[in-house]
């Protein structure tokens, strides 16, 4: 995953050898199959709201994971395609720094949506209850929720549909590719601040072109959810 130089040693990638609109299009098509549909299944289902959480808090990431699997094996590719490549220390620093700026705009963007729309609903929420249940749930939504997510959704949005829209340029590739990954957020207060993340991480992964830095930012930005999402809870 990393090497010592000081610069990313890459070669130029032949446009014919990017993923195109075929692995948008699966890769989407299996994330909203396992993500969306598998947790409305899980709802119904009547879990205990601790276990739910805990479940949910890896779905999305797991489901991210599938979708990319299914984009990479839909035809030949390297791994290079997708911004599966070796980066820098340096780089994977930016990433981090990158996130935690992020993740204080990001949090300023939630409060201005909810100030603007009066929108109070917080999906995440459920994430809490998941991380409610002693030490160890704690524990484990977060890494979830902070590792299996990010590597998971980067791998899709970034390494998968961000890789696919720079056919058409760096603003249609970094911006096209934040607006799908905002989208399957959901049209709530986590928009905005997906919205802003996956313009960070998109970037971030245009100029390193590789897909770890971009978890890096990804795994910065969430890593504080739920140890905050408990702390007001316990608080309020």
């Amino acid at each position: 995953m990393i090497t010592r130089s000081k610069e990313v040693i890459v070669g130029v990638d032949n446009a014919g050898s990017k993923p195109g609109w075929p692995e948008i299009a699966i890769g989407l098509a299996v994330l909203s199959i396992l993500g969306i549909g598998g947790a409305l299944a899980l709802v119904r289902v009547g879990i205990d709201a601790s276990m739910l959480g805990l479940i949910l808090s890896a779905l999305s990431g797991v489901a991210g994971m599938a979708g990319f699997i299914a984009a990479f094996s839909l035809r030949i590719r390297t791994w290079h395609s997708f911004g599966v490549r070796t980066t820098t220390w340096r780089w994977l620093g930016v990433g981090a720094l990158a996130g935690i700026g992020t993740f204080f705009v990001k949090s300023l963007s939630i409060l201005a949506y909810v100030a603007i729309t009066g929108d109070h609903r917080a999906p995440q929420e459920i994430y809490a209850a998941g991380a409610s249940n002693g030490g160890w749930t704690l524990v484990a939504t977060t890494f979830c929720l902070s590792v299996v997510t990010p590597i998971g959704e980067e791998f899709l949005f970034r390494g998968v549909v961000t890789s696919a829209l720079l056919r058409h340029g760096a603003l249609i590739g970094v911006v096209g590719g934040a607006i799908v990954f905002a989208v399957f957020h959901g049209a709530n207060m986590v928009f905005p601040a997906a919205l802003i993340t996956g313009l960070v991480a998109g970037e971030v992964f245009r100029r390193s072109r590789s897909i770890w830095p971009s978890i890096m930012v990804h795994v910065a930005v969430n890593l504080p959810t739920i140890p905050v999402m408990v702390l007001v809870g316990t608080t309020t």
